[in-house]
């Protein structure tokens, strides 16, 4: 078991290749061993990208430009790895091996641990966190939570010094974000490792923890002192920044609610069964009706296949039995199913935003990206640049017009995705947890337009795990009930 480290940065920086701007810079503090630091900053300034740094794999000159000095221990952290634990953003993105146990084990056996102690670390581990699956189920057949449970249980199971988490708990649902911050309270009594975590949902972790330090958008620190000091004198000026401030209430309406068996429906299923490989059944006999004009949310612990529905409803997977059905008006000349429509008809009738951002960027830059649907639909130059320019202002993106999206924060991404399927103006428009790795900015910014949009008389069906998503979107909720052990696997 590693020892607690401690962590000095004497301004450091970071700028990507390709960047004209760093994304971090002139950061100076110091955290002694033992010390348990939540890390807020509006969306963009650098979070994650210190968090990489203090893992070291930011990479070499090639990756970027760095300034200052960071160090773990005393030594830079590529010396270090041992001793550092990182669990990422994107849950994909933890996932190495092929199977459950496997992937868990992966961390211990590169630092040679004994052979006869990595079944303990790996039951105890699985255990922590919650993630209650077969060691040989395949990591491919977890859902977005299920992943963010499987990589944190592989940096648990190592049991490092200095533990960074970022966004551990955006995929979860609410049992599952009560069992990760009791796992790692858990093993910071246990161990005594350092934390810095970075969270936008400051209220779970407050208790916990005995620091935060806020990054300035502009370089340098906007505060740092224990959780009362920091919320209590800088509250109004971190909202105002886009930090999440416990307690502080939100500047929208709450929308009313929808009768869905009642009101007029623009996607209706019948018997449906859903699968995401099209073989499994994840949930069946879904008898569901989508109101239109108002909001449906879809909700269900991880696993239960919100995900999946929410694609099948969206026409982007077939049906495994039964069948979903458009409302006639909505109706392309492939007929009323919507899985049998071709891009183009799916293109001005159902928009979907995935849970993965990055697995619908197309283009080099947020401009290109943002003017693909509008040039598809043969939009003028004049009102392609219009849509791009009114989206790329209202989301906060407007000074990264010609970045590369892959560039982005996880927020920044989730902000673009979204509007990506708003520059197409579908009249359904089916979001998988739409606020994920948002600040507080963000956040008010997509639902403010999804309110808009729904007030405009577009559909909106979103999964989400956010009660405050639910909340100020009103209409109609769809509740999925968890998935039986059997079913379990293919759910997302």
């Amino acid at each position: 078991m590693a020892a607690p480290a401690g962590v000095t940065a004497h301004g450091w920086g970071w700028r990507y290749a390709g960047r004209r701007l760093p994304a971090v810079s002139e950061v100076t503090f110091t955290i002694e061993p033992g010390e348990r630091v939540l890390l807020l900053g509006a969306s963009g300034a650098g979070k994650s990208t210190l968090l990489a740094g203090l893992a070291g794999v930011l990479g070499d000159a090639d990756e970027g430009e760095r300034t200052g000095s960071l160090l773990v221990d005393g030594a830079v952290p590529e010396s270090r790895r041992g001793a550092i634990g990182l669990v990422l953003q994107d849950p994909d993105a933890g996932v190495v091996l092929s199977k459950v146990g496997d992937d868990v084990a992966f961390g211990c056996e590169n630092l040679g641990v004994p052979a006869e102690q990595i079944p303990g670390r790996v039951a105890g581990a699985l255990d922590a966190v919650g993630l209650d699956v077969p060691l040989d189920r395949p990591t491919k057949a977890l859902s977005g939570g299920q992943k963010q449970r499987l990589a944190l249980a592989g940096v648990l199971a190592m049991q490092p010094g200095l533990l960074l988490l970022d966004e551990p708990t955006a995929n979860l649902d609410p049992d599952g974000v009560r069992e990760v911050r009791e796992s790692v309270g858990r093993v910071l009594e246990d161990t005594g490792a350092t934390l810095i975590v970075v969270e936008h949902r400051t209220e779970i972790w407050a208790d916990l923890l005995t620091r935060v330090i806020v990054l300035a958008a502009d370089g340098g620190l906007l505060a740092d002192g224990t959780p009362g000091e920091v919320f209590g004198r800088y509250g109004d000026v971190l909202a105002d920044a886009g930090v999440w401030v416990p307690g502080r209430g939100l500047p929208l309406p709450v929308l009313a609610s929808v009768d869905g068996g009642a009101a007029d429906a623009v996607l209706e299923t019948d018997r449906l069964t859903i699968s995401r490989d099209g073989r499994t059944a994840v949930q069946s006999g879904l008898d569901l009706s989508v109101p239109r004009g108002a909001a449906t949310v879809i909700t269900g612990s991880n696993g239960a296949g919100k995900s999946t529905l929410a694609l099948t409803l969206a026409g982007l997977l077939p049906e495994l039995d039964g069948t979903v059905t458009a409302a006639s008006d909505l109706t392309g000349r492939s007929g009323r199913r919507p899985a049998r429509w071709t891009s183009r008809e799916l293109l001005t009738r159902i928009g979907t935003v995935f849970q993965e951002p990055e697995h619908q960027f197309l283009a080099r830059t947020l401009r290109d990206e943002l003017a693909v649907g509008p040039r598809a639909l043969k939009k003028s130059d004049a009102e392609v640049d219009a849509i791009v320019d009114d989206l790329l202002e209202r989301l906060q993106l407007a000074p990264l017009g010609l970045a590369n999206p892959f560039t982005l924060s996880g927020g920044q991404k989730r902000r673009l995705s979204v509007a990506t399927v708003l520059a197409s103006a579908p009249q359904v428009i089916v979001l998988d947890e739409p606020t994920f790795g948002q600040d507080r900015r963000g956040w008010v910014g997509i639902m403010e337009l999804l309110q808009e949009e729904i007030a405009s008389g577009r559909t909106v069906v979103a999964v989400s795990h956010d009660a405050a998503v639910v909340r100020h979107l009103g209409g109609s909720r769809i509740e999925l009930a968890a998935a039986t052990e059997d079913l379990r696997g293919a759910g997302r």
